[in-house]
This record gives C-alpha cells, structure tokens and sequence, in this order.
C-alpha cells in the first residue's frame, strides 16, 4: 500500500505527464458541464473534444487517448453516441459517470449495461452508487472487485477502490458542490489521468486529489461560487508538487 506522501507525489507526476504528453479525451458529456468540462481539461494540460455526431464520432474516439461517458444528458442522440464511441475506443481507457441514475430506472439500468461493457473507472457520487447497486447495496470494493473496475464514490470524502485498494481522498471545498458540472469535469480529470498512468487506481486517486487540493487552493481566494468556478481553473493551471505534498490528504 502506498504511503499519503507518496500518493501525493504520484498525483504530481501524473500531472506532469498530462502537461508533457497532453493527451486527447473525448467528452461524451451533458450540455450543461461541456464548457467547464473543456476549461478544467486544458488547464490540467489535457485536450478535450465533445462531437456526438453519428459521421464523425467513432474518428473522434480513434484519435483520442480516453474517453468520458457522462449520462447527465440522456437523449437519443447521447446514448447512440456511447455505442459508436464505445465501438471506436477499442482498449483505450474510459470513464463511467452515471449521472442522476437515481432518478431514472431507465437510465440506471443503461448503467448497468455500461458496467458490463468494462470500463476503467466508474466515477459517482453516493446516490449514484446505490441506484446502480440496486437493492444489494454492494459495498464499493465488492463491486469494484467483481466487475473488475476502479469504483470512485465522491462526496465530502472521495473512496476509491479497485477491490483490492481503497483509499479515502479528505481533499476539496464545499464551494466545489456549488457550481454546476465540478463531477462531471472531475471525472473527465480522471480520464486524462487514465490516459497518461496505466493503473486506473493510480490514475483516479491522483486526479481526485489534484482537484480537491487546487480546490482548496481557490477557496483561499474567492468566498462564492462564481469566482471560485474560475479560481480553480487557474489552481490547478498553476498546482505543483509542493502544494501537493503540503496538503493531500489521502488515507
């Protein structure tokens, strides 16, 4: 198991990687996180792309390096683009963000079918996570286990497990739950991360932290929501290992 300081300098090298290789992700995403979704991957040093046309989708997700699932959106011409997708991203890496399943059988149960198709991650918050269990309530591990993913449950604290690991991420700011589409960026965060570090785990729990220090940092700095959604922007354009280390925490 590895030490919280040494998470901390895993979650900076991955980082660096993402700055140095600038890997593609492709955002299959809900209209309403697309833009900030975009910003928050260009200042990690990501390149981010959200087409879900039919005719050029599968080349979109053939030239990328990962690919964001986000159900936030669930109309007809998203959940045919997360076949086509699905189809062209061969064994790239790709995240599962199953927004607001909670609230839709029909989509919890597309959820499901998701699952089964292996992804890399699966990125949720605790409501989500009980919708797509279902009446099991499956522990986080034992699900991550038996379908072979990396389970991130976030909230006020962030658990990720592959089954195996489990580590609980304390970093953040409530001010992260008052502006619209943070989850939906931060999974994407998690994308470019699985893009550039082979071990999913690795790659989630240094992306989670990433975001939950460079949110602190930007609470230092605006006290509402509005100016807070740009300050983090500009934390984690500027986050370093330094910041890292002083203020993970990862358990």
């Amino acid at each position: 198991m590895h030490a919280p300081v040494e998470l901390a300098d895993i979650a900076a090298d991955v980082l660096a990687r993402i700055r140095a290789r600038r890997p593609r992700v492709h955002c299959i995403t809900n209209t309403v996180a697309q833009q900030y979704t975009a910003n928050i991957l260009l200042a990690a040093g990501a390149v981010p792309s959200m087409t879900i046309a039919p005719d050029e989708i599968g080349a979109f997700v053939g030239g990328a390096d990962a690919l964001l699932v986000n159900l936030g959106t669930f109309d007809s011409e998203r959940k045919s683009a997360v076949g086509a997708a699905l189809a062209a991203a061969e064994s790239k890496p790709w995240v599962l963000d199953p927004v607001f399943i909670e609230r839709s059988p029909k989509r919890a149960q597309f959820a499901r079918d998701l699952v089964g198709r292996g992804p890399a991650v699966v990125r949720l918050n605790g409501a989500e996570f009980a919708a797509l269990t279902g009446a099991e309530a499956e522990p986080p591990d034992c699900f991550a286990r038996a379908h072979k993913t990396v389970v991130a449950v976030t909230g006020e604290n962030d658990v990720v497990t592959d089954g195996q690991r489990s580590v609980t991420v304390a970093n953040g700011d409530p001010l992260m739950s008052r502006v619209t589409g943070m989850g939906c960026a931060g999974s994407a965060l998690v994308a470019a991360a699985a893009a550039v570090e082979r071990d999913a785990w690795l790659a989630t729990v240094a992306a989670l932290t990433a975001l939950g220090v460079a949110g602190e940092v930007a609470a230092q700095s605006a006290a509402a929501p509005g100016r807070f959604a740009s300050w983090i922007i500009d934390a984690l354009f500027s986050l370093d290992r330094a910041t890292l280390r002083a203020r993970a925490k990862v358990s």
